[in-house]
């Protein structure tokens, strides 16, 4: 799928992963990083997150996405993506932003890994303490 016409891009992050969609109206076929939605996504559950802003304002079917994601697992890359679907539909009908905000589909989850301590094994565990 070439990116000519009129693509919509949005952009999305979660922990370290960043999506970027481009979306169109089509016939609802998604490509993520050059392969099928399903081909992409192992578990059912990362799908329907994908798709969830879509559902939530009934356009199912109703926009062709390619999406480029970056960084990550695939649980990242997952609400990633769903940010960025929810940032490109505001873009396409800003009628939508209210639906989507009720959703909380519009915020972006800031929460990111603690980062390591020297002196310890990770972020929050201790060495075993003896006192002789």
């Amino acid at each position: 799928m070439p990116l000519t016409g009129k693509w919509l891009h949005g952009v999305g992050s979660r922990k370290t992963a960043v999506a970027r969609v481009y979306m169109k109206p089509g016939k609802g076929h998604w490509e993520i990083n050059g392969r099928e939605i399903q081909d992409y996504f192992p578990g059912e559950r990362l799908v329907k997150a994908c798709e969830e802003p879509l559902k939530i304002t009934r356009n199912e079917g109703k926009f062709d996405l390619k999406v480029n994601v970056r960084g990550g697992g695939l649980s990242g890359q997952a609400d990633a993506i769903k940010l960025a679907v929810a940032r490109v539909l505001v873009k396409s009908d800003p009628g939508l932003k209210e639906e989507l905000r009720k959703f909380g589909l519009l915020t972006r989850d800031p929460r990111m890994v603690e980062r390591k301590k020297y002196g310890q094994p990770k972020a929050r565990k201790r060495f075993q303490f003896s006192k002789r």
